[in-house]
């Protein structure tokens, strides 16, 4: 697929309003009782892992990433990765996921998780984590927390409940 009419590109904060409203699109205001919310609502995200899709200066697409901690384990939360209909099933979304991953990878991130659909996400590499290993601040369907990790033996250092990195170093 050709994607010469877009621009991928790092997020910066003149993106935050474009971001939000695709956001609030893709998942109504339903979104703010997710436990992928409640962790956010921990802290910022990783602006230098996080991108947007462009058309003609607009964002069309984005997906964020931030920093988590379970156990002693620390990892980068994927999402929300959001598309505005008109623009979806062109490939932006998976483009997208591929893109952050490999930022993460490259910058020592052990693991990538999220809570998404495990047929969307597995051939981008995604595994379903094992039942039991963590937890999510609210009720959460296990099958839908999937992980990739970028260092063999990083997932495993992932145990109990999920907190936003910032967090954790005041648990700690």
């Amino acid at each position: 697929m050709s994607f010469s009419e877009f621009t991928f590109t790092q997020e910066t904060p003149a993106h935050d309003a474009e971001i939000e409203a695709i956001n609030a699109e893709a998942f109504g205001p339903g979104r703010f009782v997710k436990s992928s919310y409640k962790i956010r609502e921990g802290g910022a995200h990783d602006r230098s892992m996080s991108y947007v899709v462009l058309k003609d200066g607009h964002v069309v697409a984005s997906v964020r990433m931030t920093p988590i901690a379970a156990g002693q384990g620390r990892a980068m939360l994927l999402g929300p990765l959001a598309v505005k209909p008109e623009f979806k099933n062109q490939g932006l979304g998976k483009a997208l996921v591929r893109i952050a991953l490999e930022a993460a990878a490259t910058a020592g991130a052990g693991v990538t998780m999220l809570v998404g659909d495990a047929p969307y996400y597995e051939p981008l590499g995604f595994r379903r984590i094992p039942y039991g290993q963590i937890e999510m601040p609210r009720p959460t369907d296990p099958n839908r927390m999937l992980a990739v990790e970028h260092v063999p033996g990083a997932l495993s250092l992932m145990r109990g409940l999920v907190t936003h990195a910032a967090l954790a170093a005041v648990i700690s």
